[in-house]
């Protein structure tokens, strides 16, 4: 059984992010360890617009302890890509964002994948639960 191809719909928040020369590798296309750069920044974008994330003071913060990426199709520059974010799981102290990239205007994925961020208080680095303006807006983009 094949799982079903997900779509734009699937993803409740969206970040257009040009692409840049410097992205293409002697391929032609956009390297894959770029594809990482555009999660981080659909992610740590909607918790600092969406819950007043500090990522210079902040006590407590993010640290990612898993990535995975599926290579789909190629983006290219000059192409604007529209990067499509979720939460699959919210724990005590740990959340599971899930992204999705796309060519604008596509429908079909160039590429899926997810983060994990362990939240720590910045001086010790040990584990601490997820602060509530944080967990506020992760549940926005919580999926069943």
């Amino acid at each position: 059984m094949t799982a079903a191809i997900e779509t734009r719909e699937d993803y409740r928040h969206f970040l257009a992010i040009p692409t840049r020369w410097l992205d293409n590798d002697i391929y032609g296309h956009v390297n894959n360890v770029i594809y990482y750069s555009y999660f981080d920044t659909v992610i740590n974008g909607y918790l600092i617009r969406e819950g007043g994330f500090d990522i210079h003071a902040a006590p407590v913060i993010g640290v990612a302890v898993e990535t995975m990426c599926k290579f789909r199709k190629s983006l290219v520059f000059p192409q604007i890509v529209d990067a499509g974010l979720r939460v699959g799981k919210l724990g005590n102290s740990s959340v599971r964002y899930e992204v999705g990239l796309f060519a604008e205007g596509d429908v079909e994925l160039a590429a899926s994948g997810h983060f994990v961020h362990v939240f720590v208080e910045r001086s010790t680095m040990r584990p601490v639960p997820i602060p509530d303006a944080l967990r506020a807006c992760m549940e926005r983009l919580l999926v069943a």
